[in-house]
């Protein structure tokens, strides 16, 4: 536990600090960069920041969901990918056995009436007599999302409809992607009577051995017509039993997330309005779901992650969900607002199905689901990116209109920018995007200094942005510092921000639309997060959130910052409470965004002697450890994280390295630092005794 000096000390180390980096500014002097950050902790001086400030934006994009966080691992388990008409592409369907075994095609005799298609095989072989079958027997299999990880030990459940013209044997495995090892399998024989209609089966199969490139397999050694529909597989051991994918869901739980904002996005909007995401058609049983193109991104979903699960997950990740519902818009269609209601209707029914009494029309359905206590949606977005199209206002004021009568409480969230001049349009808030180059970023922390403090006025929901282009690369060192600078802007004008969220969340490397993006995985699934796995990484930017996630619902300090680089320097302080042990903290965090040491003095005014425990302190830096895992400081700013080095920059925590009462840092080149100081359970002192000799500095 260290001393603090006396407050004559700080004023006489101020102005010595002050006029030495006056001195360096007229010589022109680059090559000693100094700063001094004096932070202001008086009792009753901070500002709340809002407790929702950042959080998680998930788009439907990189096969995110579907292949990703979505658990299913059958891909087009419904044959509805190849569309309504039969016969049908039953892509990534394939055969076992050749045409003179087996006939495989698709016709519309499901039971399901919104989704018509199905499969038809039939044998052409038998167990015995002139035309046997060959050796593991005919049929069809499903490689799942660029192959199914399967892991020794593991159960899986398979749910199929069958149907068939006499009795069944079935053999359901699972295999590697050739089929030549079998990793599990069980046989299902049912009596003709029993299956002369639609007959759901369910099996369990349990892995007893590990195969990241696997498949499933529906075979059988028996002649006759066997019709199959909605296949699935899922391991049975989800994030809380929701069907998410454990470890991808529990990475985003490191990120501390206050909201998610979902489906989308361009997701949302769609190319054409035929292909946007309706969400009456992803809620219900999963197998009556007709599934959709997403034609922005260009491949099929199921919908099995559907508005339901959304809202799911967002309960899960102890976050508020924030809904995104297309407008009557897409990127090339619009509807007029004169024929706009029936898109109103859908939006408030919509609302009605996340927080509607049980007794309600949709309500009803959401509880029988599962859920029939209301999910906590208090905030919808009425579009995406929509403000310059010609129906978005007219379209907009009647959302807004209808929604604000039938649920006044619920905020809705406007597509147009409102940091720079007044909105022309009534708004709870509004959306900000920005993708650009890591200068123009770091640049923008400034972006809402000038923005309208008016308490009834609509605030800021930063809800996409990222450095792209030539600076991101795949996931840069100097993107994530880029960024840091940005949401410490954001953190510092959170009277007028009230939620941020980076994007893309998810990218499945197997289908790269867009880089980089937070966090980035291939089809295997793990036990639990596994940093130095070969599945799952983050990017720097990543790694940069987590500095922030003790900042929703912190307050954020006065800071004052003397230095001779102020275009490259930038830092907050925000005190926070740890909720698992109920320890206070004051956390600085500091962005060297230029190429040159930084020489930092911290100080601190407005606690009470001995209130900072110096040994229970850390410091953590973003920062590049090399192949080697020796802790330096990148030389290089394009280092990213990959599959090969999934810990290349990674935050490194340790003490704060200081000796005596000082706290006297070099920052390093091109990092991101924050110091965590513990404080002692003590009481600060009022805002009326602020200005007394007790004033403490370190």
């Amino acid at each position: 536990m260290g001393s603090y000096h006396a407050l004559d000390k700080v004023l006489v180390y101020f102005f010595v600090v002050v006029c030495a980096l006056q001195q360096c500014l007229a010589t022109g002097v680059e090559t000693d960069q100094t700063a001094l950050l004096v932070v202001n902790a008086s009792e009753g001086l901070g500002r709340p920041i809002p407790n929702t400030l950042f959080g998680l934006f998930f788009e439907e994009i990189n096969h995110a969901g579907t292949g990703g966080l979505w658990a299913e691992l059958v891909n087009n388990r419904g044959f509805e990918a190849g569309g309504q008409n039969a016969p049908s592409n039953i892509n990534p369907w394939s055969v076992i056995g050749d045409e003179s075994s087996l006939l495989v095609s698709t016709d519309r005799s499901s039971c399901f009436e919104r989704n018509k298609i199905a499969l038809r095989m039939e044998a052409l072989c038998d167990s015995e007599g002139p035309k046997e079958c060959p050796s593991g027997g005919v049929g069809i299999y499903n490689p799942g999302f660029w192959g199914m990880n399967i892991e020794k030990g593991k159960t899986y459940k398979v749910v199929m409809y069958v149907r068939s013209l006499g009795s069944i044997d079935i053999s359901v495995s699972l295999a590697s992607s050739n089929g030549s090892q079998l990793l599990t399998t069980t046989n299902i024989i049912v009596d003709a009577s029993k299956v002369s209609k639609w007959k759901k089966m369910e099996v369990l199969l349990e892995a007893k051995e590990t195969n990241s490139n696997s498949r499933l397999q529906l075979t059988t050694t028996r002649k006759g017509v066997i019709w199959f529909d909605q296949v699935s597989l899922m391991p049975l051991d989800t994030y809380k039993g929701h069907g998410f994918r454990k470890d991808l869901v529990e990475m985003l739980a490191k990120l501390q997330p206050r909201f998610v904002r979902f489906p989308g996005g361009c997701f949302v909007e769609g190319e054409w309005l035929r292909n946007a995401f309706r969400w009456k058609e992803t809620v219900g049983p999963w197998e009556e779901r007709p599934g959709h193109f997403g034609d922005v991104w260009k491949y099929w979903t199921d919908d099995g992650l559907g508005y339901f699960e959304f809202l799911q997950l967002a309960e899960d990740l102890g976050a508020f969900p924030i809904w995104v519902f297309n407008n009557g818009i897409s990127h090339n269609d619009e509807v007029d607002p004169s024929k706009i209601q029936p898109f109103v209707q859908e939006a408030l029914d919509g609302i009605e199905f996340a927080i509607g009494d049980t007794n309600s029309k949709w309500g009803s359905v959401r509880a029988s689901m599962g859920h029939p206590e209301p999910f906590d949606l208090r905030y919808v977005a009425v579009g995406n990116e929509d403000c310059w199209k010609k129906n978005y206002r007219g379209n907009y004021l009647k959302f807004y209109d209808a929604i604000k009568n039938a649920y006044p409480d619920i905020k809705i969230i406007s597509n147009c920018d409102g940091s720079s001049q007044k909105l022309d349009h009534p708004a709870d808030m509004y959306d900000f995007h920005v993708y650009t180059s890591a200068d123009k970023m770091f640049s923008m922390a400034h972006q809402f200094d000038g923005t309208s403090r008016d308490p009834d006025g609509p605030k800021a929901f930063v809800s996409e942005y990222a450095v792209t282009g030539k600076d991101a690369g795949s996931g840069s060192l100097l993107a994530a510092l880029a960024e840091a600078g940005f949401l410490i802007g954001l953190e510092r004008n959170s009277d007028v921000v009230e939620m941020a969220s980076y994007a893309p969340l998810l990218v499945n490397t197997n289908d790269r639309r867009w880089m980089p993006d937070a966090i980035v995985f291939d089809s295997s699934q793990l036990d639990a997060i596994v940093f130095d796995s070969s599945q799952l990484y983050g990017t720097p930017s990543f790694w940069m959130q987590q500095f922030f996630a003790a900042s929703s619902g912190a307050t954020v300090l006065d800071t004052n910052l003397k230095t001779n680089s102020p275009n490259s320097v930038i830092a907050s302080a925000v005190t926070w409470q740890n909720s698992e042990d109920n320890t206070n903290h004051l956390r600085i965090k500091i962005v060297n965004f230029g190429s040159s040491p930084v020489k930092l003095k911290i100080s601190v005014d407005g606690l009470a002697s001995n209130s900072i425990n110096l040994s229970g302190s850390s410091k953590t830096v973003l920062t590049s450890t090399g192949s080697s895992k020796t802790v330096l400081t990148s030389s290089n700013v394009m280092d990213e994280n990959s599959f090969n080095e999934p810990k290349k920059v990674v935050p490194i925590q340790s003490g704060l390295g200081i000796t005596g009462e000082n706290l006297d840092f070099v920052l390093s080149p091109h990092s991101f630092t924050s110091f965590d100081l513990l404080r002692e359970r003590i009481n600060l002192r009022s805002k009326e005794t602020a200005g007394s000799s007790l004033i403490s500095s370190i």
